[in-house]
């Protein structure tokens, strides 16, 4: 049987009208703190930002029929007649009344009473994440490249092997705007976002900062604090990493030149070393397993080496260093903040790990357990509006304490080990297919012109794409937002529907009017949209039947769960194509990779007047190809606008 990893997607943000005043107060907010004197002021008059914690709602448990009766539904495009009568004998059999699923269900419910915060949040991060034993990069990761900043980046960076001026000032500053949010989370103020649904939960904030991975058995585990108040970040230079304090003793504020200072001493120290510490970082780019066995030798082998694990660890977030410049094309400059071209010089397992090319491109991998991208999103967004960086009017003329070169004891099995693991690394990395596509023909602006939900208008053109190449639909995954409860993550869209085959088998026949074309269009998008509106409302198919499934106990019971033992189960989760909206992302492009053999990751933004599309799959399969996919699906957005207009 062909596993599904449970590691999906980025969340979808709530993207409308509350994002952008969200944006504005975080600029006045941040403004107002670099003033010290102002905080007790900001306290009275904003909202803190958890202050409506108290009024989000729990996270729902559907009812067994309407799930049942979604999930039915969905398997409808996906099946043949004979599959699908048997598909709906297995779920009516499970859900019937007085049947197992009612079992199950009872103790889902009394799961949700002894969980502080909601039914699926431990389950989620355990089966999502934790207990996921591939690699991280590539499979769990997601990356960002930054927009280049007003100046531009050098049209003529160092040659390989040295860092720039630029690069070291443009690092400080993204490092300064970075320490400023941190602030406004520790002191709560950011403005809480809400939706003219109600408000949403502010929890994934406080897993940005001083959060990382730790590979353990039999599963790994998450470290996140809040607040915040660890006073240094880690920096990696030519793999070698420090502990670089960026705070006074006290958590003051200082100017920027003197992380700049941090930062340039690092560089001098690494150049002018003459024995370099071992690429402890590539372990992080392998197996699981692999990982937290080489990690507790480390652990138990040596002092030194459990003291530079928690100077890691506890770390506000990762800096790389590349001494290296990135290509000036973006469509092949993105895979360094992919996975580094090789796995180097990289800490995959912190939850922020800003990543600068010595020509001064920019860019985060991120480590996806603690929190969905559009939470980091939002952070980038604000730090690179305020480029160039300015001092903080509270900066101290302190000097701080010097970069502290972290150190490893390692014997020739570890070493072994990492030469392993970059093997496995580059293999991995030679196998990434992954492509942009900015559209810059229209964007959000003309889409609401044209009466129609820009995401799922999206959506219907990324599966337009998928029939005319493949001429069959595919399990399709969206992520949907439900921060609208407490400690919410996400909930599965299926995308592909009976109404999305019907537009999609008609769009290119040239015996259907346009009249019709357009009706058809207009009956997916809202199908799309009805689930969508499911989802965020905690009424999706996919969560409950995971929490479901999870309450099944012995070989016995998972014979009585004939839904889950039917192959349609499997099947109708088998996502080839899965996509995530990180709309508005105003400073950066994104994407992750593809969550089976044989499909496509596709990350989008929706602008004003542009869409930016990322399209990942696997070199190793031959039915996929993700610069043909891009093209055809540029021509579906071309051929979908014409017929609206």
């Amino acid at each position: 049987m062909t596993l599904v990893r449970f590691t999906l997607p980025l969340a979808r943000p709530f993207y409308s009208t509350s994002f952008k005043k969200s944006f504005n107060q975080y600029q006045k907010v941040a403004s107002l703190l670099q003033k010290r004197t102002v905080v007790t002021q900001m306290e009275t008059n904003h909202q803190k930002t958890f202050s409506n914690q108290n009024n989000i709602p729990r996270l729902p448990i559907p009812s067994l029929k309407e799930t049942a009766e979604r999930y039915k539904k969905s398997l409808l495009p996906l099946l043949s007649d004979s599959d699908y009568n048997r598909a709906v004998n297995a779920v009516d059999e499970f859900m019937k009344e007085g049947g197992f699923a009612e079992v199950l269900q009872q103790r889902l419910q009394d799961v949700d009473k002894s969980e502080k915060y909601n039914w699926l949040e431990t389950t989620w991060l355990n089966k999502a994440y934790l207990e996921w034993r591939e690699p991280s990069l590539i499979n769990v990761n997601w990356w960002v490249e930054f927009n280049d900043p007003a100046t531009g980046i050098l049209k003529s960076p160092p040659a390989k092997g040295q860092t720039s001026e630029f690069q070291i000032d443009r690092t400080a500053g993204l490092i300064s705007n970075a320490l400023t949010f941190n602030d406004m989370i520790n002191n709560e103020l950011l403005p809480p976002e809400k939706t003219r649904q109600g408000p949403l939960c502010m929890d994934q904030y406080t897993k940005q900062f001083g959060a990382s991975r730790i590979a353990d058995f039999p599963s790994d585990r998450i470290i996140t604090t809040w607040p915040a108040t660890a006073k240094h970040i880690v920096v990696i230079f030519k793999d070698q990493i420090f502990k670089v304090q960026v705070l006074g003793g006290n958590g003051e504020r200082v100017p920027i030149k003197e992380i700049k200072r941090q930062l340039q001493l690092v560089v001098d120290q690494v150049n002018n070393s003459t024995e370099l510490q071992p690429p402890i970082g590539l372990l992080t780019g392998e197996h699981r397993d692999t990982w937290a066995t080489a990690r507790k030798k480390l652990e138990s082998s040596s002092a030194e080496n459990k003291i530079s694990f928690e100077a890691i660890d506890t770390a506000l977030f990762c800096v790389a260093l590349d001494d290296y410049p990135t290509d000036t094309n973006i469509d092949i400059s993105h895979h360094n903040c992919f996975h580094g071209y090789n796995g180097q010089n990289r800490w995959f397992d912190k939850a922020i790990q800003l990543i600068v090319a010595n020509n001064g491109r920019t860019g985060v991998s991120g480590e996806h357990s603690p929190s969905d991208a559009v939470i980091p999103g939002r952070i980038f967004d604000y730090i690179i509006a305020n480029e160039p960086a300015q001092d903080p009017s509270n900066a101290s003329p302190i000097e701080l304490s010097p970069p502290q070169y972290l150190k490893w004891v390692v014997d020739n099995s570890i070493m072994n080990t990492i030469q392993q693991a970059q093997i496995n690394i580059q293999a991995a990395i030679d196998n990434v297919d992954s492509v942009l596509l900015h559209y810059s023909e229209y964007g959000s602006e003309w889409l609401k012109n044209a009466k129609v939900s820009p995401d799922a208008f999206v959506q219907m053109a990324i599966q337009l794409a998928y029939y005319k190449r493949y001429g069959e639909p595919c399990a399709t995954y969206e992520s949907a937002s439900t921060r609208g409860f407490l400690h919410g993550r996400t909930e599965t869209v299926r995308t592909c529907s009976v109404d999305t085959v019907a537009f999609t088998k008609a769009f290119y026949d040239p015996n259907v009017p346009k009249d019709e074309k357009i009706a058809l269009l207009t009956k997916a998008i809202k199908s799309h949209t009805e689930y969508m509106i499911s989802a965020t409302n905690g009424r999706g198919v996919d969560r409950h039947l995971l929490g479901l499934r999870c309450q099944i106990r012995n070989e016995e019971e998972k014979s009585k769960a004939t839904l889950f033992n039917d192959p349609s189960y499997i099947q109708s989760m088998y996502f080839k194509l899965s996509s995530s909206n990180m709309s508005p992302a105003l400073g950066f492009h994104c994407g992750f990779g593809a969550v089976v053999p044989d499909g496509y990751g596709i990350c989008y933004s929706i602008g004003k007047d542009k869409l930016k599309l990322s399209i990942s799959s696997y070199k190793k399969c031959q039915e996929t190809d993700s610069s043909s996919f891009r093209s055809i699906l540029k021509n579906s957005l071309d051929d979908m606008r014409e017929i609206l207009s």
